[in-house]
């Protein structure tokens, strides 16, 4: 069962390795489905957690009686000296078992406080990988959207180039302009030559966020979804985020194992029970009849062997203490997490309440300069305007919806970043889409 179970967590790993390398088309909410089932940091946690269920069982097993069958055969000359601590025989079995250990007890209960810390562990690793699989496949789609504006907005330069081309050779405006607008369109093309190059990048990073290989690629399509909302006011956030943080609770989970730990070596002072059982078929070539009163073919042993420690020594206490130090560490690190947390929902705030405001003076000034691209297009019409005029105006609408779409993502990026320290990103990824987020028409 176990090495099936293995073998299913570790199948994700291996299957990039066996195929060629594609690219998958994905949208955001099957891209979190599949980083939380296929994430390489996702399956260790999982394989974490196995670890931590079957290290249960290991501190189980002095409990469970432990039966061994041998035998001591030898041919005996003389007195029948003992073999290995036991008097030779034909046939032997021992039986071993703790009746009474608290020690062994509190490590028992350890064992499974830690499979609840590293359930916890992996909680909060689905959660990272879940919002850093929705950051990357957010810097993919920027860069496949903007580059696609950069590209047009290099075309629509060249046409403004071969106009002043145009006017340099009719003599009516400096060679300087012709410069001046070749600037201008290598410019352009460098610009979405490195957005192409980023969304390369974004998009390898995702397929490895996602389990696939390097070779492999993830990219992002056009479906419409909802800006994330807002998970609510400041304060309600922070208590939120620190009742549904995994990683507090795992800290909690930690301290808890420690105390569990100190409490079993202090009870290394109290007293110990293990089962004795015993058997043995022995012969009378080994000259027991000649050395003892009576001989007896089958013999049998069973009771308990008894242990009170009357000086444990000093490693008790130290060991103590060094405990007693972790547990002191953890409490002041869990209240610097905490801390942190606080801080981490206040600073988000902020940063989606000043993208919020950017994503707004961004639209407007989009609207201004569309307006403007309106107005030329009308004068072009009556004559008052010429073809260069035109595309210098659709450059800079251009240039405008790209830095509307950059406050966009900005403003969605923060507004994943609240709910990741709500503990309600996973949810509203997986809700699905219904409206855009920010679409050209």
């Amino acid at each position: 069962m176990v090495r099936t179970l293995v073998g299913w967590l570790a199948f994700p790993l291996s299957v990039p390795f066996i195929v060629g390398a594609e690219t998958f088309p994905m949208s955001l909410k099957q891209t979190v489905e599949t980083a939380l089932k296929q994430n390489p940091d996702v399956v260790m946690a999982r394989l974490d957690e196995e670890k931590a269920r079957q290290a249960v069982r290991v501190a189980r097993d002095p409990f469970v009686p432990r039966v061994v069958v041998g035998s001591g055969l030898a041919y005996s000359n003389g007195f029948p000296m003992s073999i290995e601590g036991a008097a030779p025989s034909v046939v032997q079995a021992n039986a071993t078992q703790f009746l009474f250990n608290r020690p062994q007890s509190y490590l028992i209960a350890q064992a499974r406080e830690n499979v609840r810390g590293a359930q916890l562990g992996a909680e909060a690793k689905r959660q990272e990988v879940a919002y850093r699989t929705t950051s990357l496949y957010l810097d993919a789609e920027r860069a496949a959207r903007i580059g696609t504006l950069a590209l047009k907005d290099a075309e629509s330069l060249e046409q403004v180039l071969a106009a002043v081309q145009a006017q340099v050779r009719e003599g009516r405006t400096l060679p300087l302009a012709e410069k001046q607008a070749a600037l201008n369109v290598a410019r352009a093309r460098q610009t979405a030559e490195n957005l192409e190059s980023d969304q390369a990048a974004a998009e390898t990073a995702l397929a490895m966020a996602l389990g696939f290989s390097a070779q492999d690629r993830v990219h992002p399509v056009e479906v419409e979804r909802t800006l994330p909302p807002l998970p609510g006011a400041e304060a309600d956030v922070i208590q939120s985020a620190l009742a549904s943080s995994s990683e507090l609770r795992q800290m909690e989970s930690q301290i808890a194992a420690k105390e569990l730990e100190m409490r079993g070596e202090k009870a290394a002072r109290l007293p110990r029970a293990d089962l004795v059982a015993q058997y043995a078929m022995l012969a009378r070539f080994n000259n027991y009849d000649e050395f003892f009163k009576h001989f007896q073919r089958n013999n049998v042993q069973l009771g308990a062997a008894l242990q009170l420690p009357i000086l444990p020594g000093p490693a008790v206490a130290a060991q103590m203490a060094q405990t007693t130090s972790d547990i002191e560490h953890l409490r002041v690190q869990l209240a610097s997490t905490r801390n942190r947390i606080v801080s981490d929902v206040e600073q988000s705030f902020r940063d989606a309440q000043k993208t919020a405001t950017a994503a707004n003076v961004a639209r407007l000034d989009l609207d201004v300069t569309r307006e403007q691209l309106s107005v030329t297009l009308a004068q072009m019409e009556e004559g008052r305007a010429a073809m260069r005029q035109v595309e210098e105006a659709r450059v800079a609408e251009n240039e405008k919806w790209i830095a509307f779409y950059d406050a966009q993502y900005a403003l969605e990026k923060a507004r994943w970043d609240l709910l990741r320290l709500a503990g309600g990103l996973i949810a509203n990824v997986e809700k699905g889409t219904s409206a855009p987020v920010g679409q050209r028409p």
